[in-house]
């Protein structure tokens, strides 16, 4: 259930069947939020992507159980990408992604550290480019450090369309374990979403 590279000129082939639409979730985690989209959406493509392999772990036992790898069928609309998202982003054609998630991701807070961040200055006409005209890319934080620079960063840009970020979870949202420990310690997050101007 690897995203096979081969498949970059023509991503949604890689699912069976083709998918008529492709969803790209940066760092799922834990992989809850990625397996909510993937079962909500069963028309849709979804590639997430994780580079730490406990994240990895926890999403393939939430899809075999023990005991299970020999029966259990594989949702056909879900891949996953075991490394780097930015690069794999930079091999997808122009408008090919619908919808763009990036939920609670490590702040890097320290300011030499900013430059590893996803949301950067430097990224966003790649992801303009990979993001189809009316796309949707989702961002959701409760680190007070990563909010200032999100929103401080999409309003020094024109690319896309930025109405004030949500101080609650909008519907259809899936919930991720991240954000509730963040609610549980007292944090607010705040939730982006973000349009691709045609």
């Amino acid at each position: 259930m690897r995203f096979d590279v081969a498949c970059t000129p023509d991503p949604r082939a890689a699912f069976t069947p083709r998918a008529p639409e492709l969803w790209f979730e940066v760092g799922f985690g834990g992989g809850e939020h990625a397996l909510a989209l993937a079962n909500a959406n069963p028309g849709i493509g979804l590639i997430a992507c994780e580079v730490f392999e406990q994240g990895l772990c926890s999403l393939l036992a939430r899809l075999v159980p023990e005991g299970g790898e020999a029966e259990t069928a594989l949702p056909g609309n879900l891949r996953l990408w075991d490394d780097d998202a930015r690069d794999l982003l930079r091999q997808m054609p122009d408008a090919s992604v619908s919808r763009l998630f990036l939920m609670f991701p490590d702040p890097w807070p320290k300011s030499r550290h900013a430059k590893r961040r996803f949301v950067h200055p430097a990224l966003l006409p790649e992801l303009a480019r990979v993001v189809k005209p009316g796309g949707i890319w989702r961002i959701a934080s409760d680190d007070p450090t990563y909010q200032a620079w999100v929103g401080e960063v999409l309003a020094g840009q024109s690319l896309f369309a930025v109405p004030p970020p949500a101080i609650t979870r909008p519907e259809g949202w899936p919930p991720t374990r991240y954000e509730a420990k963040a609610l549980a310690a007292g944090r607010t997050p705040l939730y982006w979403e973000v349009t691709r101007r045609g």
